[in-house]
């Protein structure tokens, strides 16, 4: 960002950091406002890529002595967005999503099971730290920050996008600058929010109208607002945005713009990690991991390798 160095802008929401999605909490739904036609909801895909796994003796010894008696873990999943997030299938009930497989894999591969409870986006962090769940998953992106307080093991890379009406004038976004004078629609309590907030003055420095950032909780809401005309651009995860604009007539996924390792989340200093980044890289090794990756419509996201926290993209 030429233009606002994304590392400074990182510093300038250190103290929010525990409270953000990694890419955003606002996964985008496939749902449209009143004067354009919306589509219906794409049906979640239910392949079933995982019951395959069996235990990986060496990656299940790396676990603590405790948790391979008791032959279970809690984990807290952020529900609420469209594929390749977490939903709901149609009983109301059951989780599916692109972190459940890749969770349920990692967990069959240490020889564990998994309590899933779902959870507020902005609740996830902070939980772990208290002990109240083992893991969490919700696209949870890895930045410096948070690496400060959380530990993290990288399964998938995504990161940040735009999306727009076909008929918008904007072109790629490489510098928010670009996007002063007009109504940024993303996620609340999203890292594209404090992107966007962190980086709000640029336009008055270049003499122009500061943009105005507009933050929904409701999926639906954020794209009825671009659909009507409410706002101008939407700002979420690259993968999320490419299967919302599938999805509706008359937008158009505009472009990446700053990509992100994501990862299983943990309490700080935990033995979990090291099992679980064995447990991911055996699923790709064994092809596990690709065939979760063609289920979701994510082959272009895949790692070659798994990590505990690594330094930030930049």
């Amino acid at each position: 960002m030429n233009k606002i160095p994304r590392g400074a802008a990182a510093a300038l929401i250190a103290a929010a950091a525990l409270t953000l999605t990694a890419c955003g909490s606002g996964d985008p739904a496939t749902t449209g406002g009143g004067s354009r036609p919306a589509a219906k909801p794409a049906a979640l895909p239910t392949r079933d890529v995982v019951s395959s796994v069996r235990t990986d003796r060496a990656a299940a010894a790396l676990l603590p002595a405790d948790v391979r008696k008791q032959g279970t873990l809690s984990m807290a999943t952020a529900v609420g967005g469209a594929p390749p997030g977490t939903s709901y299938l149609p009983d109301g009930k059951t989780m599916a999503g692109q972190d459940i497989d890749f969770a349920d894999a990692a967990a069959r591969a240490l020889g564990l099971k998994l309590k899933r409870q779902a959870a507020g986006f902005e609740t996830i962090l902070p939980a772990l730290g208290s002990g109240k769940f083992d893991l969490g998953v919700g696209n949870f992106g890895v930045t410096d920050e948070r690496r400060k307080v959380i530990d993290f093991v990288t399964y998938i890379n995504d990161g940040q996008g735009f999306a727009v009406r076909e008929d918008s004038k904007l072109g790629k976004v490489t510098d928010l600058t670009q996007l002063c004078g007009l109504n940024v629609a993303t996620g609340a309590g999203t890292t594209f929010e404090a992107t966007l907030e962190a980086a709000g003055k640029q336009c008055a420095a270049a003499g122009k109208k500061d943009y105005k950032v507009q933050t929904y909780a409701d999926s639906a809401a954020l794209w009825g607002s671009l659909q009507q005309g409410r706002s101008d651009v939407v700002m979420s995860t690259i993968n999320g945005l490419r299967f919302a604009v599938e999805q509706q007539p008359g937008l158009k996924f505009l472009n990446e713009f700053h990509r992100l390792d994501v990862g299983f989340a943990f309490k700080k200093g935990t033995p979990l990690a090291r099992a679980f980044r064995a447990a991911v890289n055996r699923l790709i090794k064994d092809g596990t991991y690709e065939r979760i990756l063609k289920k979701w419509g994510t082959v272009p996201s895949g790692i070659k390798e798994s990590r505990i926290s690594p330094p930030e993209i930049k």
